[in-house]
């Protein structure tokens, strides 16, 4: 059934070219585990992207209980974690994946730039992914609010205050984020919108080029 399906969709849109294209792209040996055991410093982009999908689905599920404002959302959070079924699971790995997916970037990077994988022709992908590593770090800190606990509260209000301390628009940039004079209802509402809606299209968007860019000009080969 799946196969007259797929068939019936294929010669209608003609999708086999597709994805053939991208299952017959030949791997470089040097990124090849199986031929040198080096190569597995090549496997930190494909980790950061496999648990930056976890990450968009874990929280796209936390999302269907979390209540964004001030006197529910720690009830939420608490609801979800002994009341949801998985829900302290799923939460668990978005909580502990926010920090795991920091530091497969961050090793992606070294191997990046001791390869010497961001000269010339991949300027451009390096920039790409310089700033899918900024989107990321804004990810892990608009999302630590969100709990709406003291540590959550205190950790933003130091956010802040680095935020602030940016020269000319270090202010301007205090107030966006704050939404008023406290951290409170308009802060946790405004990093909610930045962590779920904002951020993300920014993410997907820079993702999308960065494995065009990387599509087009290749694995960089081995120093």
């Amino acid at each position: 059934m799946f196969k007259n399906v797929y068939n019936w969709i294929d010669e209608r849109l003609d999708i086999t070219p597709i994805w053939r294209d991208v299952a017959d792209h030949e791997v470089p040996e040097h990124v090849n585990p199986a031929h040198h055991f080096s190569a597995f410093v090549y496997c930190f982009g494909g980790l950061t992207f496999f648990i930056t999908v976890i990450q968009i689905l874990s929280g796209m599920f936390l999302t269907m209980y979390y209540v964004p404002d001030i006197i529910n959302a720690y009830a939420s959070v608490e609801y979800l974690q002994t009341q949801v079924a998985f829900g302290q699971i799923v939460r668990g790995m978005h909580h502990w994946g926010a920090s795991l997916v920091i530091v497969m970037m961050f090793l992606h990077t070294l191997r990046v730039f001791f390869t010497g994988s961001y000269k010339a022709p991949r300027e451009m992908n390096w920039v790409v992914g310089m700033l899918i590593f900024f989107v990321m770090i804004g990810l892990g800190l608009t999302g630590y609010l969100l709990p709406w606990d003291n540590k959550a509260y205190f950790a933003t209000k130091v956010t802040l205050e680095i935020a602030n301390s940016v020269p000319v628009l270090g202010p301007v940039i205090k107030e966006l984020l704050q939404g008023g004079t406290i951290v409170g209802a308009e802060t946790l509402t405004r990093f909610f919108a930045i962590h779920v809606f904002f951020l993300p299209a920014v993410l997907l968007t820079l993702l999308v080029g960065h494995f065009i860019m990387i599509r087009r000009q290749g694995i960089s080969g081995p120093l």
